[in-house]
């Protein structure tokens, strides 16, 4: 029989270097049980061998140990990095864990154009030009980028739009717009547009508006009232702007703050981002912790993971004090290539801000206890209607779009107990050809064997098991999806099949249960509706991705693809 528990862990200490790095435990399907970091891996490791002292957490998880690895490197800052960079990716079962991981969306003036774009940038930064952010969320940097072109009026169109213009759009008739496409405003004129831009998040709006309230006088008393209104119209945008940014600490360049509160066995990181003494917006997080957790270490993990693929500010401010912020301060500034100070305001405007996302942090996690208890009512619902042995906490919904049998999508969503998990949503690009143009069937069973065949297998990697897998689609479809499982020795994966009821009406979807009668829920019944949510949102991530895929392939160039032909001769042969 294979060892399991503190026997496993002694059977590793004696080989361990008395060196940095990072140990990780697995369970006995493989599965991640805790990544750690230690200044001293032998010391660390064999705390852990000692029979006692260990709450009931740290108990629980030396005895479902069955195997441990070990990386060794140089130095404790660049074991925090890749603890933090191993957590994202392996989301072990008892670490503090990140649930959203989703990268920030900035506004972005582009470089490599006489007359260049402003535009929402989400993703690497791989485009030269300025990035300015990051910003909270979608909507406040695209109502950021709406305001800014009634101030400065710069181009938003892409470059095949603005090359193919022969006279000036609607934007430039209301004024926000200044047409360079079709030469109404000069290079430098266009020049000094994107110079104020730059100021403006550079924290010199208040400059501007008086320089450019002095312009408006001047035109004013020139009798060129209408370049006197453009330009109130313009300060009034500024205002505007300046206004949707509810808290300005103008004291404070650049800066992130991390505020925690909690109840319990959960927590919420409410996190603000200043740049230029501005506030870009807030963010509430809910991380995965265990009730035995400190405060410190919540706030540590978080925001090590956090950093993990972002940029951080030389500030970063945190509502309670953390053991190791000397150590991941300089893990920070090491990732960045400037000097970073985790700082805990004791006094002054710092302390008010924090003690504000405080209060944020808390009536978020109100609010997410009670959506979370609303929502795990309905998943003990859905596990008693399915005879589940226990409440689902991962429930995967599978679907796919194309075309006539063109450019297949397919989707994989997950919902849970905190609603549903966009990190985890999954896309499979089906071009196989061994699938025939439009076999639902076919694209159902290729999409399970990438998915489940590495659970199968065991890799490190692969998502966790689902309590409970929905397909879209009626019998054929989950046949498809049980044979594939079967051939994988995955039967124990309880899976379900959604059809659309007759005339496709919503709320008279067909269930498909194996080895059962096809049936259809109760009308009025909450776990339908539930369902129907499930369903849709697996609907909406399919048809958008398929629409984003199709896209990217229409503003495709045969061109790109021969070797040899750049950008300048591609448009020389245009």
């Amino acid at each position: 029989m294979k060892q399991q528990g503190i026997e496993v862990i002694r059977s590793f200490v004696t080989g361990l270097p008395k060196t940095p790095g990072v140990y990780r435990m697995y369970g006995p399907d493989g599965a991640s049980l805790y990544v750690g970091k230690a200044r001293n891996l032998f010391n660390r490791v064999q705390h852990y061998a000692r029979g006692t002292g260990h709450n009931n957490r740290i108990a629980t998880m030396i005895s479902l140990t069955c195997t441990m690895e070990f990386s060794v490197t140089h130095t404790e800052t660049e074991a925090l990095l890749l603890e933090a960079n191993l957590i994202k990716k392996l989301r072990p079962r008892f670490n503090v864990l990140l649930r959203d991981d989703k990268s920030f969306p900035y506004v972005l003036i582009a470089e490599g154009h006489d007359f260049p774009q402003l535009s929402k940038h989400r993703g690497a930064k791989k485009q030269k030009g300025d990035y300015f952010g990051p910003f909270a969320s979608a909507g406040s940097v695209n109502k950021t980028i709406d305001t800014l072109q009634k101030a400065f009026m710069i181009r938003t169109c892409n470059d095949s739009v603005f090359n193919n213009r022969t006279r000036p759009c609607l934007l430039h008739q209301i004024h926000r717009c200044c047409a360079p496409c079709v030469g109404k405003v000069s290079r430098d004129d266009y020049d000094d547009l994107l110079s104020q831009t730059r100021k403006f998040f550079s924290g010199e709006s208040r400059d501007l508006q008086d320089q450019l309230a002095q312009r408006m006088e001047e035109a004013a008393a020139d009798l060129r009232f209408e370049e006197a209104a453009r330009l109130r119209d313009r300060i009034k945008a500024l205002t505007i702007l300046q206004s949707q940014q509810d808290i300005n600490p103008g004291d404070m360049p650049n800066a992130d703050m991390f505020a925690l509160a909690r109840d319990g066995g959960k927590a919420c990181v409410h996190a603000t981002f200043i740049r230029a003494g501005q506030n870009f917006g807030d963010k509430s997080y809910f991380p995965r912790i265990d009730q035995n957790d400190e405060d410190e270490d919540i706030l540590e993990a978080f925001i090590a993971q956090f950093y993990d693929q972002r940029p951080a500010p030389a500030v970063v401010l945190i509502s309670h004090p953390c053991r190791n912020h000397l150590l991941l301060g300089e893990a920070l500034s090491t990732a960045n290539d400037h000097k970073v100070t985790i700082h805990l305001p004791q006094r002054g405007r710092k302390v008010d801000l924090i003690r504000h996302g405080v209060e944020n942090a808390q009536t978020m996690l109100a609010r997410n206890l009670a959506e979370r208890e609303a929502q795990e009512d309905i998943l003990r619902r859905l596990g008693e209607h399915f005879g589940l042995d226990e409440p689902p906490q991962r429930i995967e919904i599978y679907d796919n779009s194309h075309n006539q049998g063109s450019k297949p999508v397919g989707v994989m969503v997950v919902a849970g107990s905190s609603g549903f998990e966009k990190s985890q949503y999954r896309k499979y690009n089906m071009d196989d050809a061994s699938i025939p143009a439009g076999d639902d069937y076919g694209m159902m069973r290729h999409m399970f064997s990438r998915r489940f065949g590495r659970l199968a297998r065991g890799d490190h990697g692969a998502s966790p098991r689902p309590d409970l897998v929905l397909v879209d689609g009626g019998k054929g479809q989950l046949s498809a999806c049980l044979g594939m499982l079967e051939e994988l020795g995955l039967t124990d994966i309880f899976c379900v099949g959604v059809a659309k009821g007759p005339d496709r009406d919503a709320g008279r979807e067909q269930i498909f249960v194996p080895g059962t009668p096809s049936y259809i829920l109760k009308p009025n019944d909450p776990v339908s509706y539930f369902i129907q949510r499930l369903r849709d949102e697996a609907h909406r991530f399919a048809i958008g991705s398929h629409r984003a895929r199709r896209a990217r392939d229409i503003q495709s160039n045969p061109l790109d693809l021969v070797e040899g032909i750049g950008p300048a001769r591609k448009k020389a042969l245009l």
